[in-house]
């Protein structure tokens, strides 16, 4: 069974849906839990609007990290899991999330990943891109993709597909 699983955890609904599969896949293989925060040094360097510090935006991107690792940590404990958690960041500007996520499971030997999902599909996801989907083409070991609820169609769209 799974022993060593990291999750993918950034502080949203989604992120948090999948660090709850993660505890309960962790809890049933009594498996030991790596919840990894990335953060990603081209948003923090390249904001949409306006003048900024970029200190202030590392700043507050590492509070989130932390807080969301807290969540994590919280989480762990209250199961029972052995865990432990790590905030990363992006090596460089051009690196993506998921790259850096394929890195630390590499080092990590994982041998189940666990990530959200938005279930974007269309101009959203392509716009947006997809971080589980590039962490799923590159991982080498199996990945548990939790989608929420926002990646149910609505029934308006439901409706008009089958219209």
């Amino acid at each position: 069974m799974y022993q060593k699983i990291m999750v993918a955890v950034d502080g949203s609904e989604t992120s948090k849906q999948a660090l709850n599969e993660a505890v309960r896949v962790a809890a049933l293989s009594h498996g030991k839990l790596h919840a990894v925060y990335v953060i990603d040094l081209a948003a923090a360097l390249f904001p949409y609007a306006g003048d900024f510090d970029s200190n202030v935006m590392m700043d507050a991107f590492r509070r989130d990290g932390r807080e969301a690792l807290e969540d994590a940590e919280a989480r762990f404990a209250k199961a029972g899991v052995s865990g432990a958690t790590e905030l990363v960041e992006t090596g460089h500007i051009g690196e993506e999330v998921a790259h850096r996520l394929l890195t630390c499971a590499q080092r990590l030997g994982a041998d189940l990943a666990v990530i959200g999902t938005h279930g974007r599909r269309g101009v959203r996801r392509a716009i947006l891109g997809s971080v589980a989907e590039r962490f799923v083409r590159l991982s080498e070991c199996p990945v548990l993709l939790v989608r929420t609820d926002d990646a149910r169609p609505n029934e308006d769209t439901h409706r008009a597909s089958e219209g």
